[in-house]
């Protein structure tokens, strides 16, 4: 099917309210980019922020005619922005998709591929994982810096715990590089849901658990790639999830936030110096001994 795209420039305050007049004139789908290199990096819980400058493109049938959206819009709206209208290439979208994940090397031995992909390195240590709704690729920075961590652990008869599981990318591969047991916690049932299909695909066995169902029973290493607010919040539950010795990693942490979020595992964990990627930063650390 052919379609154009209408195109133009708003505000964060107008963006919204143009998006669901556009809807209202037709459009199958409405989309917002950032207009001003204005990255939003962890909003307040319940907000889905705008960017100051915000550019918006709505998509139309290609037998949609301008004029009748203009005049539509200004049935609705006390004033009707500016388009510039664009046809849109003619592609086998599904092809287009599919070519933008490609499998992804992450330390030596790790490696994440589509499953339609032969693995490059089939002796390699390989993931299978699609892009799909649940959170994690691998190709975030947060997520690639704690694939890196565990390219480098010995988890032979390791009992982990990953929380904050999104996809289940880093449990999967927990599981995978040898731990005994694993542990995958959301407080999402899509994200559950996402993680045993996709164990299932790998061949391992990962329990998931909503965050009241968690068992208690203290881990040797325990991953969270969530965010800043959340890990300096659940620093008691996961002190108390780990054994002595136990190894922590934290991500999902801006490199402003990384100090405050290291302060407040100190009473229970001796950090250790943080790792940037991006504007992306890792902790890890270990639980005191007793």
């Amino acid at each position: 099917m052919a379609w154009i795209q209408f195109i133009c420039n708003t505000t964060q305050e107008k963006a919204e309210a143009l998006s669901d007049a556009l809807s209202e004139c037709g459009a199958a789908a409405v989309t917002f980019e950032d207009d001003a290199d204005q990255p939003i990096y962890e909003p307040d819980v319940g907000e889905t922020p705008l960017w100051t400058a915000t550019r918006l493109t709505a998509l139309f049938d290609a037998e949609t005619r301008s004029e009748d959206v203009t005049k539509m819009l200004a049935n609705v709206m006390d004033e009707v922005p500016h388009f510039k209208v664009e046809a849109v290439e003619d592609k086998d979208w599904e092809r287009e998709w599919m070519a933008n994940f490609q499998p992804i090397q992450f330390g030596e031995r790790l490696w994440i591929c589509p499953s339609w992909h032969q693995p490059p390195a089939p002796e390699a240590v390989n993931i299978l994982l699609d892009p799909g709704l649940a959170f994690g690729t691998g190709t975030h920075a947060t997520t690639a810096l704690c694939l890196n961590w565990l390219d480098t652990a010995d988890l032979t008869g390791k009992y982990v715990i990953d929380y904050g599981c999104g996809s289940g990318i880093l449990a999967i591969a927990a599981a995978l590089l040898g731990a005994e047991k694993v542990i995958a916690v959301d407080t999402d049932p899509q994200a559950l849901e996402a993680t045993r299909a996709n164990a299932k695909r790998n061949g391992v066995e990962i329990e998931a658990y909503l965050p009241g169902e968690c068992p208690d029973e203290p881990c040797d290493l325990l991953l969270a790639n969530i965010l800043a607010g959340p890990l300096q919040t659940l620093a008691p539950r996961f002190a108390n999830l780990c054994k002595p010795a136990a190894d922590i990693v934290l991500s999902g942490i801006l490199q402003t936030q990384a100090d405050a979020v290291s302060d407040s595992y100190g009473a229970w964990f001796a950090m250790q110096a943080a790792t940037q990627k991006e504007d992306w930063i890792r902790l890890s650390g270990q639980r005191h001994v007793r």
